[in-house]
């Protein structure tokens, strides 16, 4: 059987041994159908990776037992953490915007209103979307072995994202760019320690708000002749600059 990877909270783990109830616990012994014996590997918030074995299985909570644990190593610990700041797109494309992007390496999600986004989140929704968006990126980053999870956070529009911006490097996906493609932003200079790229929604970013972000530092850079889709972009970004920098 192949070694499972479960994302835990360091404070699961006391006198050599992990407890889990809700989701992981569900995903364990309801979906996997793993039980006593079976060989597991948690992933914490800290980059240690503990390996051991599911000890007992109770009605809604399961416990392993931990053999050994060791600092995790990313095949590139210097790579750049890249943030993708994204104008919200209509319908579930932020899904797969998400799901995605955190198996393509993205250190978080900033997520705003864009001027332009079709979509809306009142100020009731917030918790319940964060919430949802989160759950996403925990379980593509489960899939794909990772061994962080990707936050999401919100922004209600274009202001509080540029406003937010401590990124080293910090560029714009803009359609209205002649001059300066994404590839000369990323070659030209030495490897940051840190991206954010913001990317709008469906329509594009509003002249204001190009301008917003140019005030705050940010590059406008084109992806060339062809228009990506705002689902694409990022996608597109991402394996870019993992390509150049990353694991790719």
């Amino acid at each position: 059987m192949s070694l499972r990877r479960f994302m835990i909270n360091s404070r699961a783990i006391r006198d050599g041994y992990a407890s889990f109830d809700g989701e992981i616990y569900n995903h364990m012994v309801r979906v996997l159908r793993l039980g006593p014996g079976d060989p597991v590997q948690l992933a914490d918030e800290k980059g240690v990776i503990h390996f051991g074995s599911i000890n007992q299985v109770a009605k809604e909570w399961v416990a392993v037992k931990i053999s050994s644990s060791n600092l995790a190593a990313e095949s590139d610990v210097t790579a750049p953490k890249i943030t993708i700041c994204q104008a919200l797109p209509k319908g579930d494309k932020i899904d797969m915007i998400l799901q995605k992007g955190t198996e393509l390496g993205a250190h978080d999600f900033w997520l705003f209103g864009g001027r332009r986004s079709v979509a809306k989140v009142r100020d009731d929704q917030q918790e319940s979307k964060l919430e949802r968006w989160n759950r996403i990126t925990a379980e593509a980053a489960r899939q794909s072995e990772r061994i962080d999870i990707p936050e999401v956070s919100w922004r209600p529009t274009a202001v509080e994202a540029a406003n937010d911006s401590g990124q080293e490097l910090r560029l714009i996906l803009w359609e209205g760019e002649r001059e300066t493609s994404l590839k000369k932003a990323l070659t030209e200079g030495a490897k940051p320690v840190s991206i954010v790229v913001a990317i709008g929604p469906e329509g594009g970013f509003d002249p204001l708000e190009v301008r917003h972000f140019s005030q705050h530092g940010y590059q406008p850079v084109s992806l060339g002749s062809r228009i990506l889709r705002t689902e694409t972009a990022s996608i597109a970004i991402l394996a870019i600059m993992q390509y150049i920098w990353g694991e790719m």
